[in-house]
């Protein structure tokens, strides 16, 4: 299975009156996600799963790829790696799995799934950290095959 976890692009501070779920993108943000966009474009399958937080500004960063994806309240803000990895069916889905989510969730599900420990490890905004286990049965199956910022990415 592939899951791929794909941190939110840079988002604005809450304005007066405005909820953390509210946040919007920044100008920045939104090239951030186009090019991480491009990027995983041109590397996902046709037929992988996208998964989204309910936050506006993980919606914002989804909807550059140009693709369908599901909103799942349960990888919002405040989810556990628990949470990430039961919505993203791991390791057993048989779709490729992204996960368009937050900090310090997606950091801790990178931590897990390779070092089996609780950690906080940071996901940069705007970065993608891609994970491949071959057999669901064998943990040792698992390995990391890209960790991609939107600085990285080549101007198209």
């Amino acid at each position: 299975m592939d899951l791929i976890l794909w941190r939110h692009a840079e988002a604005a501070d809450a304005d007066a009156g405005e909820t953390d779920m509210e946040r919007a993108l920044t100008p920045k943000g939104h090239k951030q996600a186009r090019r991480m966009a491009d990027w995983l474009t041109a590397q996902l399958p046709e037929g992988c799963k996208i998964l989204v937080s309910p936050a506006k500004r993980t919606v914002q960063t989804a909807e550059a790829l140009g693709r369908k994806f599901k909103i799942v309240p349960e990888i919002g803000p405040g989810a556990d790696e628990e949470d990430v990895l039961d919505a993203a069916n791991w390791p057993n889905s048989k779709e490729p799995v992204l996960v368009v989510g937050h900090q310090p969730t997606l950091g801790q599900v990178a931590a897990v799934l390779l070092s089996s420990q609780p950690l906080d490890w940071e996901v940069k905004k705007g970065n993608v950290w891609w994970f491949v286990q071959r057999d669901p049965d064998d943990v040792y199956s698992l390995y990391l095959k890209a960790v991609m910022g939107p600085d990285m990415v080549m101007k198209s």
